[in-house]
């Protein structure tokens, strides 16, 4: 399974939960301070109720256990308050069981779970006591115990619905949904989870309408709907990436990765796969850890590189039977039988493949059912044992058909074709032909591999964009006073820039204007020049004429002068004789 179910804390009552949210409001370094200055033990038992939901990985547990231990100490001593400290003892041992679950450990995960059950139980906390059928329910579910994690899953989702419980209604749901998935029961599978959607976008739970996404995504992913299963697994990551959830962010990759492998994008998927560890390795999660190298392998083996294949699926089993992971064996048990089968070692092969198929039958696992079948029906067929091939065929085909995931429905009647091909039967070889060629343009073609990519390329660039937003988030401020400037910047030089434009087209307007008046100068000053000319030579002639009649004036006056002799000459000269006489 993909998805790991969601777990529930333990929720106090009304008046001691407004304590916590009190608390919660305060710094956590505050919370520290306040448990230290802290003069009732009630009120410690809060702030470290507190701690341990709100600490990081390394430090809840601690606060855990003294919840645990002073809850425990004063429900013994103290009649007035028993029933208080009480519910904080069995909140403690829900979340001792929540931690042994994320280990692995779903044994003692139940334990805890039932201990903080009962004392539910005793001081009639009906909320405690749902929470603790959820969490057993999810941990009977990883030991392989399909049918008990059914009944509890039902069970709290009665209890919650009677206390209108909407987070616990939709984690039940959820719960509910992915049992039926692996069932193959696909209608009820997705009419659980559209109705955790409609509850979670009620309380406005992110987190869990991602998942939903999620398990929505594989569902049409099996039907061969890939464009469905693209888009709501992109959705989901989106969400996911949002609110920052390692464990959610690292499913999406893996489903996106199963999407890119079933269009023999093999190296695009083992991208997806490979980015996964890092999250599950941020939230030690060895059951997605090991999921991540069964998936990894996968991809190598359809390279035909077998020896990686058998190393990543090696550590995945390794890993799923440290924490007991029963369908994780299985997977892990199968997977190995291929390397087998294909070293011709069917006797060995046969062993893993009848191995995981016990496992998948308890289960109830009717996908891996299907896919195990149909590789014992391989097994026999390269035998030549076609009888015993045909048994194991048609199983494959019958499941396949009963969950009506067109893949599985393909491969079982790729196998059948050459069973009844070679037994003779050419009609039924033809069917199952016709069969395999139906559900494979269903599964794979132009189209699909074109909005896979481009779904792709779509999530690339929202991822971009998103992640740019992040980074430089702490940086906003600053970068809004260098944007501002900036635009101050540019708009000074636009303001510039319209202004040499605008000095530009007068000098240019200016330019035209004085070289079309340099023009009229010019035809002008010719006409001017030619003007003069004419005026010159006029002046000229003129001045030519004057001198004339100046000398002619200047000629004549000459003659008068020199023909008649000026009076006062004459007197002088008469006065001069008088004198002389």
């Amino acid at each position: 399974m993909n998805n790991k179910l969601r777990t529930i804390l333990v929720l106090l009552s009304p008046f001691f939960l407004s304590i916590s949210v009190s608390a919660q409001d305060t710094p956590f370094d505050s919370l520290k301070l306040e448990l230290k200055n802290a003069k009732h033990d009630t009120v410690r038992c809060s702030i470290l109720n507190t701690l341990a939901e709100t600490a990081e990985e390394n430090e809840w547990q601690r606060y855990n256990e003294e919840l645990a231990i002073l809850s425990k100490k004063n429900s013994a001593v103290n009649s007035n308050l028993k029933s208080v400290y009480l519910r904080y003892y069995a909140n403690a041992l829900n979340n001792k069981g929540i931690n042994e679950y994320n280990q692995g450990n779903f044994l003692k995960a139940i334990e805890y779970h039932l201990q903080s059950f009962k004392i539910n139980e005793q001081i009639k906390n009906q909320l405690g006591f749902a929470a603790c059928y959820t969490n057993i329910g999810q941990s009977y579910y990883y030991l392989g115990d399909i049918s008990k994690s059914l009944e509890y899953a039902q069970k709290s989702l009665k209890m919650y619905e009677e206390l209108n419980e909407i987070i616990g209604m939709s984690t039940c749901l959820n719960n509910i949904g992915q049992i039926y998935m692996i069932q193959g029961d696909v209608l009820k599978s997705i009419e659980c989870f559209n109705k955790c959607i409609e509850l979670d976008k009620q309380i406005g739970n992110e987190n869990g309408i991602a998942m939903s996404l999620s398990n929505l995504g594989q569902i049409y992913f099996k039907q061969g709907d890939i464009k469905k299963a693209l888009d709501y697994n992109h959705q989901s990551l989106k969400i996911q990436e949002k609110i920052n959830d390692p464990f959610g962010i690292a499913n999406s990759l893996n489903n996106i990765g199963l999407v890119y492998q079933n269009q023999g994008d093999y190296n695009n998927a083992l991208n997806y796969y490979q980015k996964t560890i890092k999250y599950r390795e941020e939230t030690s999660d060895k059951g997605g850890l090991a999921l991540a190298f069964h998936n990894i392998g996968m991809a190598y083996y359809s390279l035909h590189d077998k020896a990686k294949a058998l190393d990543f699926w090696e550590r995945g089993l390794k890993l799923n039977e440290e924490i007991g992971e029963a369908s994780g064996i299985a997977s892990s048990l199968n997977s190995l039988g291929l390397i087998y089968s294909d070293q011709k070692k069917y006797d060995q092969a046969l062993v893993y493949y009848q191995r995981s198929l016990k496992l998948a039958e308890e289960l109830a696992e009717k996908q891996l059912i299907t896919q195990v079948q149909h590789n014992i029906s391989l097994l026999f067929l390269n035998q030549k044992q076609l009888d015993k091939a045909l048994v194991y065929g048609q199983n494959s085909l019958a499941v396949a058909k009963e969950i009506g995931y067109p893949e599985m429905i393909r491969n079982a009647a790729a196998t059948l074709k050459f069973i009844y091909k070679g037994q003779g039967n050419y009609q039924k070889s033809l069917i199952m032909y016709e069969l395999e060629i139906l559900m494979k343009d269903s599964i794979s073609n132009e189209e699909t591999k074109k909005a896979s990519i481009k779904k792709q390329f779509q999530y690339e660039y929202e991822k971009q964009a998103a992640a740019d937003s992040v980074k430089h988030a702490e940086e906003q401020k600053v970068k809004n006073a260098q944007l501002q400037a900036q635009a101050a910047s540019l708009k000074q030089e636009k303001t510039q820039r319209y202004a040499l434009y605008g000095g530009l087209l007068l000098v240019i307007g200016f330019s035209v204007f004085v070289f079309n008046r340099f023009r009229v100068t010019q035809k002008q000053k010719k006409v001017i020049e030619e003007q003069k000319v004419l005026v010159d030579k006029a002046y000229e002639q003129l001045h030519e004429k004057n001198k004339e009649v100046m000398d002619s004036i200047t000629y004549a006056r000459r003659i008068q002068r020199a023909l008649i002799t000026p009076e006062a000459y004459i007197d002088k000269v008469l006065n001069k004789l008088n004198k002389n006489s």
